[in-house]
Protein backbone atom coordinates (compact mmCIF):
# COMPACT_ATOMS: atom_id res chain seq x y z
CA UNK A 1 0.00 0.00 0.00
CA UNK A 2 1.60 3.34 -0.96
CA UNK A 3 1.60 5.71 2.31
CA UNK A 4 0.81 9.50 2.44
CA UNK A 5 2.48 11.65 4.41
CA UNK A 6 -0.17 13.86 5.04
CA UNK A 7 -2.04 10.57 6.92
CA UNK A 8 1.34 9.54 8.98
CA UNK A 9 2.30 12.73 9.78
CA UNK A 10 -1.39 13.52 10.78
CA UNK A 11 -1.71 10.94 13.09
CA UNK A 12 1.71 11.22 14.29
CA UNK A 13 0.41 14.97 15.91
CA UNK A 14 -2.25 12.95 17.26
CA UNK A 15 -0.50 10.37 19.05
CA UNK A 16 1.54 12.95 20.32
CA UNK A 17 -1.19 15.02 21.94
CA UNK A 18 -2.54 11.35 23.59
CA UNK A 19 0.26 10.78 25.51
CA UNK A 20 0.00 14.09 27.07
CA UNK A 21 -3.67 12.83 28.31
CA UNK A 22 -2.71 9.73 29.85
CA UNK A 23 1.04 11.64 31.43
CA UNK A 24 -2.22 13.83 33.09
CA UNK A 25 -4.01 10.92 34.19
CA UNK A 26 -1.94 9.45 35.57
CA UNK A 27 0.78 11.86 37.31
CA UNK A 28 -1.36 14.88 37.67
CA UNK A 29 -2.00 15.20 41.29
CA UNK A 30 -5.82 15.99 41.03
CA UNK A 31 -6.33 13.63 38.10
CA UNK A 32 -8.37 11.27 40.74
CA UNK A 33 -10.42 14.11 41.91
CA UNK A 34 -10.88 17.02 39.56
CA UNK A 35 -12.78 17.10 36.68
CA UNK A 36 -10.40 19.33 34.27
CA UNK A 37 -13.80 20.07 32.41
CA UNK A 38 -15.47 21.20 35.07
CA UNK A 39 -15.47 25.16 34.56
CA UNK A 40 -16.79 25.69 38.44
CA UNK A 41 -13.28 24.12 39.54
CA UNK A 42 -10.69 24.18 36.64
CA UNK A 43 -8.25 26.44 35.40
CA UNK A 44 -8.48 27.38 31.77
CA UNK A 45 -4.70 25.84 31.43
CA UNK A 46 -6.09 22.63 32.69
CA UNK A 47 -9.41 22.63 30.89
CA UNK A 48 -7.09 22.93 27.65
CA UNK A 49 -4.80 20.72 28.36
CA UNK A 50 -7.59 18.65 28.61
CA UNK A 51 -10.10 19.55 25.88
CA UNK A 52 -7.03 19.38 23.03
CA UNK A 53 -6.84 15.88 23.63
CA UNK A 54 -10.13 14.79 22.85
CA UNK A 55 -8.91 15.26 19.15
CA UNK A 56 -7.50 12.49 19.56
CA UNK A 57 -9.46 9.23 19.55
CA UNK A 58 -12.02 10.92 16.80
CA UNK A 59 -9.14 11.93 14.60
CA UNK A 60 -7.37 8.35 15.36
CA UNK A 61 -10.90 6.61 14.19
CA UNK A 62 -11.72 8.50 11.50
CA UNK A 63 -7.90 7.83 9.72
CA UNK A 64 -8.66 4.19 10.30
CA UNK A 65 -11.24 4.39 8.27
CA UNK A 66 -8.93 6.24 5.58
CA UNK A 67 -6.16 3.70 6.18
CA UNK A 68 -8.43 0.49 5.75
CA UNK A 69 -9.98 2.14 2.32
CA UNK A 70 -6.28 2.79 1.01
CA UNK A 71 -5.18 -0.93 1.73
CA UNK A 72 -8.21 -2.78 -0.21
CA UNK A 73 -6.80 -0.31 -3.56
CA UNK A 74 -3.87 -2.44 -3.45
CA UNK A 75 -6.25 -5.88 -4.06
CA UNK A 76 -9.92 -5.86 -5.44
CA UNK A 77 -10.26 -9.69 -3.59
CA UNK A 78 -13.28 -8.33 -1.39
CA UNK A 79 -12.95 -11.45 -0.30
CA UNK A 80 -9.65 -11.33 1.02
CA UNK A 81 -10.37 -7.71 2.48
CA UNK A 82 -13.18 -9.05 4.67
CA UNK A 83 -11.13 -11.45 6.25
CA UNK A 84 -8.49 -8.89 6.78
CA UNK A 85 -10.71 -6.79 8.53
CA UNK A 86 -12.94 -9.27 10.30
CA UNK A 87 -8.67 -10.97 11.23
CA UNK A 88 -7.94 -7.37 12.34
CA UNK A 89 -11.01 -6.53 14.62
CA UNK A 90 -10.49 -9.53 16.56
CA UNK A 91 -6.93 -9.24 17.29
CA UNK A 92 -7.77 -5.53 17.99
CA UNK A 93 -10.63 -6.86 20.55
CA UNK A 94 -8.24 -8.88 22.31
CA UNK A 95 -5.78 -6.78 22.55
CA UNK A 96 -7.77 -4.27 24.23
CA UNK A 97 -8.81 -6.63 26.85
CA UNK A 98 -5.20 -7.95 27.33
CA UNK A 99 -2.38 -5.65 27.07
CA UNK A 100 -4.02 -2.31 26.90
CA UNK A 101 -6.18 -3.50 30.00
CA UNK A 102 -3.17 -4.22 31.97
CA UNK A 103 -1.50 -1.26 30.95
CA UNK A 104 -4.06 0.97 31.99
CA UNK A 105 -4.17 -0.49 35.71
CA UNK A 106 -1.71 -3.23 36.38
CA UNK A 107 -4.29 -5.87 37.79
CA UNK A 108 -2.86 -9.19 37.09
CA UNK A 109 -6.83 -10.34 37.85
CA UNK A 110 -8.50 -8.18 35.22
CA UNK A 111 -11.14 -7.16 37.91
CA UNK A 112 -12.26 -4.18 35.27
CA UNK A 113 -12.25 -4.92 31.40
CA UNK A 114 -12.57 -1.71 29.69
CA UNK A 115 -13.75 -0.97 26.12
CA UNK A 116 -11.66 2.15 24.69
CA UNK A 117 -10.93 3.32 21.36
CA UNK A 118 -8.98 0.02 20.71
CA UNK A 119 -11.90 -2.41 20.78
CA UNK A 120 -14.12 0.34 18.94
CA UNK A 121 -11.67 0.15 15.85
CA UNK A 122 -11.89 -3.18 16.12
CA UNK A 123 -15.95 -3.65 16.46
CA UNK A 124 -15.92 -0.69 13.41
CA UNK A 125 -13.39 -3.30 11.24
CA UNK A 126 -15.72 -6.33 11.90
CA UNK A 127 -18.95 -4.31 11.45
CA UNK A 128 -16.68 -2.24 8.11
CA UNK A 129 -15.49 -6.15 7.07
CA UNK A 130 -19.23 -6.85 5.66
CA UNK A 131 -20.26 -3.66 4.19
CA UNK A 132 -16.63 -4.06 1.78
CA UNK A 133 -18.68 -4.18 -1.25
CA UNK A 134 -21.02 -1.27 -0.89
CA UNK A 135 -20.02 1.97 -2.59
CA UNK A 136 -17.76 4.18 -0.64
CA UNK A 137 -20.11 7.47 -0.64
CA UNK A 138 -22.91 5.00 0.45
CA UNK A 139 -20.46 4.19 3.59
CA UNK A 140 -19.52 7.85 3.87
CA UNK A 141 -23.54 8.46 4.11
CA UNK A 142 -23.99 5.53 6.31
CA UNK A 143 -21.56 6.98 8.58
CA UNK A 144 -22.87 10.39 8.91
CA UNK A 145 -26.14 9.30 9.53
CA UNK A 146 -24.64 7.30 12.85
CA UNK A 147 -23.09 10.11 13.87
CA UNK A 148 -26.57 12.55 13.72
CA UNK A 149 -28.51 9.83 15.29
CA UNK A 150 -26.48 10.31 18.45
CA UNK A 151 -28.84 13.32 19.35
CA UNK A 152 -31.86 11.34 19.25
CA UNK A 153 -30.42 8.90 21.71
CA UNK A 154 -29.62 11.25 24.14
CA UNK A 155 -32.83 10.69 26.13
CA UNK A 156 -33.70 7.15 25.46
CA UNK A 157 -33.49 4.86 28.75
CA UNK A 158 -31.12 2.63 29.44
CA UNK A 159 -32.92 -1.20 29.90
CA UNK A 160 -32.89 -2.66 33.43
CA UNK A 161 -32.18 -6.13 32.81
CA UNK A 162 -28.50 -6.82 32.64
CA UNK A 163 -28.30 -8.41 29.38
CA UNK A 164 -30.27 -5.40 27.93
CA UNK A 165 -27.53 -2.75 29.81
CA UNK A 166 -24.75 -4.77 28.33
CA UNK A 167 -25.61 -4.08 24.81
CA UNK A 168 -27.14 -0.95 24.99
CA UNK A 169 -23.61 0.32 26.61
CA UNK A 170 -21.69 -1.23 24.01
CA UNK A 171 -23.85 0.06 21.46
CA UNK A 172 -25.14 3.27 22.69
CA UNK A 173 -24.00 4.72 26.08
CA UNK A 174 -21.45 4.31 28.26
CA UNK A 175 -22.05 1.74 30.93
CA UNK A 176 -21.20 -0.42 33.56
CA UNK A 177 -22.11 -4.38 33.49
CA UNK A 178 -21.09 -6.68 36.37
CA UNK A 179 -19.31 -10.05 34.78
CA UNK A 180 -18.92 -11.76 38.58
CA UNK A 181 -19.08 -10.41 42.28
CA UNK A 182 -15.29 -9.16 41.64
CA UNK A 183 -15.12 -8.56 37.45
CA UNK A 184 -16.88 -5.59 35.86
CA UNK A 185 -17.25 -4.48 32.29
CA UNK A 186 -17.51 -0.85 31.11
CA UNK A 187 -18.30 0.48 27.42
CA UNK A 188 -16.25 3.84 27.35
CA UNK A 189 -16.76 3.79 23.87
CA UNK A 190 -19.52 2.30 22.75
CA UNK A 191 -20.03 0.93 18.72
CA UNK A 192 -22.32 2.91 17.03
CA UNK A 193 -21.07 6.64 17.13
CA UNK A 194 -17.45 5.73 16.90
CA UNK A 195 -18.26 3.70 13.87
CA UNK A 196 -20.06 6.60 12.20
CA UNK A 197 -16.71 8.16 12.60
CA UNK A 198 -14.50 5.36 11.27
CA UNK A 199 -17.17 5.04 7.75
CA UNK A 200 -16.72 8.81 7.71
CA UNK A 201 -12.86 8.32 7.30
CA UNK A 202 -13.24 5.42 4.85
CA UNK A 203 -15.33 7.31 2.68
CA UNK A 204 -12.75 10.12 2.78
CA UNK A 205 -10.20 7.46 1.56
CA UNK A 206 -11.24 8.20 -1.90
CA UNK A 207 -9.77 11.66 -2.03
CA UNK A 208 -6.57 10.03 -2.15
CA UNK A 209 -7.51 8.79 -5.52
CA UNK A 210 -7.56 12.33 -6.94
CA UNK A 211 -4.69 14.86 -7.70
CA UNK A 212 -3.26 16.30 -4.94
CA UNK A 213 -4.41 19.96 -5.96
CA UNK A 214 -8.07 18.47 -5.85
CA UNK A 215 -7.77 16.38 -3.25
CA UNK A 216 -6.79 19.61 -1.05
CA UNK A 217 -9.27 22.06 -1.99
CA UNK A 218 -11.97 19.16 -1.10
CA UNK A 219 -10.25 18.44 2.18
CA UNK A 220 -10.31 22.23 2.94
CA UNK A 221 -13.62 22.44 1.63
CA UNK A 222 -15.18 19.33 3.97
CA UNK A 223 -13.05 20.59 7.04
CA UNK A 224 -14.37 24.44 6.30
CA UNK A 225 -18.26 22.68 6.20
CA UNK A 226 -17.67 20.72 9.23
CA UNK A 227 -16.45 22.94 11.11
CA UNK A 228 -19.05 25.64 9.88
CA UNK A 229 -21.77 23.32 10.83
CA UNK A 230 -20.62 22.79 14.08
CA UNK A 231 -20.11 26.82 14.74
CA UNK A 232 -24.13 27.16 13.73
CA UNK A 233 -25.91 24.32 15.32
CA UNK A 234 -23.78 25.31 18.77
CA UNK A 235 -25.25 28.76 18.43
CA UNK A 236 -28.21 27.50 18.68
CA UNK A 237 -27.97 25.55 21.44
CA UNK A 238 -30.62 23.10 21.12
CA UNK A 239 -29.34 20.56 19.38
CA UNK A 240 -26.24 18.12 19.19
CA UNK A 241 -25.11 18.12 22.69
CA UNK A 242 -26.80 17.31 26.22
CA UNK A 243 -23.93 19.77 27.47
CA UNK A 244 -25.26 23.58 26.76
CA UNK A 245 -23.53 26.77 26.91
CA UNK A 246 -24.17 29.45 29.03
CA UNK A 247 -22.67 32.94 29.57
CA UNK A 248 -19.77 32.38 32.33
CA UNK A 249 -17.79 34.81 34.60
CA UNK A 250 -15.57 36.03 32.09
CA UNK A 251 -15.38 35.91 28.03
CA UNK A 252 -12.48 33.37 28.18
CA UNK A 253 -14.67 31.09 30.12
CA UNK A 254 -17.82 31.59 28.36
CA UNK A 255 -16.00 30.91 25.12
CA UNK A 256 -14.49 27.40 27.07
CA UNK A 257 -18.29 26.70 27.92
CA UNK A 258 -19.04 26.80 23.61
CA UNK A 259 -16.10 24.90 22.90
CA UNK A 260 -16.47 22.25 26.29
CA UNK A 261 -19.11 18.97 24.11
CA UNK A 262 -19.69 15.61 25.33
CA UNK A 263 -17.11 12.73 24.15
CA UNK A 264 -19.27 9.97 26.36
CA UNK A 265 -20.46 9.31 24.15
CA UNK A 266 -19.34 11.73 21.54
CA UNK A 267 -22.15 14.01 20.31
CA UNK A 268 -22.95 14.98 16.65
CA UNK A 269 -21.70 18.14 17.20
CA UNK A 270 -18.26 16.66 19.41
CA UNK A 271 -17.58 15.01 15.85
CA UNK A 272 -18.47 17.73 13.88
CA UNK A 273 -16.04 19.74 15.51
CA UNK A 274 -12.88 17.42 15.94
CA UNK A 275 -13.42 15.66 12.70
CA UNK A 276 -13.38 19.27 10.82
CA UNK A 277 -10.35 19.76 13.14
CA UNK A 278 -8.59 17.11 11.76
CA UNK A 279 -9.38 17.49 8.10
CA UNK A 280 -8.41 21.36 7.93
CA UNK A 281 -5.54 21.38 10.40
CA UNK A 282 -4.75 18.20 10.76
CA UNK A 283 -4.36 17.00 7.19
CA UNK A 284 -5.10 20.05 5.25
CA UNK A 285 -2.47 22.33 6.59
CA UNK A 286 0.29 19.31 6.25
CA UNK A 287 -0.45 18.69 2.75
CA UNK A 288 -0.19 22.52 1.79
CA UNK A 289 2.98 22.48 4.20
CA UNK A 290 4.39 20.64 1.24
CA UNK A 291 4.48 20.17 -2.35
CA UNK A 292 1.89 17.09 -3.22
CA UNK A 293 3.27 14.41 -0.30
CA UNK A 294 6.87 15.45 -0.02
CA UNK A 295 7.57 15.39 3.59
CA UNK A 296 8.90 18.45 5.24
CA UNK A 297 12.06 18.28 8.02
CA UNK A 298 9.18 18.35 10.51
CA UNK A 299 6.60 15.57 8.83
CA UNK A 300 9.59 13.44 8.74
CA UNK A 301 9.82 13.15 12.99
CA UNK A 302 6.08 12.91 13.42
CA UNK A 303 5.31 10.31 10.83
CA UNK A 304 7.49 8.14 12.99
CA UNK A 305 4.95 8.01 15.27
CA UNK A 306 2.13 7.86 12.66
CA UNK A 307 3.83 4.74 10.86
CA UNK A 308 3.24 2.78 13.79
CA UNK A 309 0.30 3.81 16.16
CA UNK A 310 -0.77 0.92 17.34
CA UNK A 311 2.87 -0.10 18.83
CA UNK A 312 3.29 3.26 19.98
CA UNK A 313 -0.36 3.53 21.97
CA UNK A 314 0.51 0.40 24.35
CA UNK A 315 4.18 1.42 24.65
CA UNK A 316 3.80 4.76 25.61
CA UNK A 317 0.80 3.49 28.64
CA UNK A 318 3.25 1.14 30.24
CA UNK A 319 5.95 3.57 30.04
CA UNK A 320 3.57 6.51 31.62
CA UNK A 321 2.14 3.79 34.23
CA UNK A 322 5.49 2.64 34.93
CA UNK A 323 6.72 6.20 36.00
CA UNK A 324 3.48 6.79 38.10
CA UNK A 325 5.22 4.55 40.79
CA UNK A 326 8.91 5.95 40.78
CA UNK A 327 7.07 9.35 41.49
CA UNK A 328 4.81 8.09 44.18
CA UNK A 329 7.92 6.15 46.23
CA UNK A 330 9.68 9.69 46.05
CA UNK A 331 6.85 11.42 47.43
CA UNK A 332 6.86 9.03 50.62
CA UNK A 333 4.10 6.38 49.70
CA UNK A 334 5.22 2.76 49.58
CA UNK A 335 3.66 -0.51 48.37
CA UNK A 336 1.01 -0.80 51.11
CA UNK A 337 -0.46 2.89 49.71
CA UNK A 338 -0.75 1.55 46.57
CA UNK A 339 -4.58 0.63 45.30
CA UNK A 340 -5.54 -1.82 42.84
CA UNK A 341 -9.23 -3.28 41.18
CA UNK A 342 -11.84 -1.87 39.48
CA UNK A 343 -11.00 1.76 38.23
CA UNK A 344 -7.75 1.62 40.59
CA UNK A 345 -4.69 2.17 38.42
CA UNK A 346 -2.22 2.20 42.16
CA UNK A 347 -2.73 5.86 42.91
CA UNK A 348 -2.86 6.10 46.60
CA UNK A 349 -5.98 7.33 48.09
CA UNK A 350 -4.77 9.97 49.75
CA UNK A 351 -3.44 11.81 46.39
CA UNK A 352 0.31 12.41 45.30
CA UNK A 353 1.22 13.17 41.82
CA UNK A 354 3.10 16.45 40.04
CA UNK A 355 1.64 19.51 39.07
CA UNK A 356 0.68 20.21 35.70
CA UNK A 357 4.08 21.62 34.52
CA UNK A 358 5.87 18.48 35.89
CA UNK A 359 3.09 16.72 33.59
CA UNK A 360 4.42 18.55 30.24
CA UNK A 361 8.06 18.11 31.67
CA UNK A 362 7.10 14.48 31.85
CA UNK A 363 4.80 14.13 28.73
CA UNK A 364 7.93 15.53 26.42
CA UNK A 365 10.55 12.77 28.25
CA UNK A 366 7.93 10.20 27.12
CA UNK A 367 7.67 11.08 23.63
CA UNK A 368 10.87 11.13 23.05
CA UNK A 369 11.45 7.93 24.54
CA UNK A 370 9.02 6.44 22.07
CA UNK A 371 10.33 7.96 19.29
CA UNK A 372 14.05 6.90 19.77
CA UNK A 373 12.74 3.13 20.66
CA UNK A 374 10.62 3.43 17.51
CA UNK A 375 13.50 4.73 15.00
CA UNK A 376 16.16 1.99 16.33
CA UNK A 377 14.02 -0.52 15.35
CA UNK A 378 12.11 -2.36 17.99
CA UNK A 379 8.82 -2.79 16.32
Amino acid sequence: MKRFASIDTTRGIVMIIMALDHVREFLHRSSVTQDPTNLQTTTATLFLTRWVTHLCAPAFVFLAGTSAYLSFQRNNDKSEARRFLLYRGVWLLVLEFTFVSFALWFDIHFRLLLMEVIAAIGLSFIVLSFLIRVPSRIIGTIGILLIISGAFLQNVATPSNPAGTFIFSVLFRPGLSRITSSHSFFSAYPLIPWLGIMLTGFAAGELFGMSPERRRKILLQSGALFLLAFLVLRSVNTFGDPSKWYVQKSFLFTVLSFINVTKYPPSPLFSLLFIGITLFIGITLVVLSASGEKQTIVSRILSVYGRVPLFYFVIHLFLIHALMFPVLFAQGFSNEDFVFGAFKNGRPETGGGIDLAGVYISWIAIVALVCLTTKVGVL
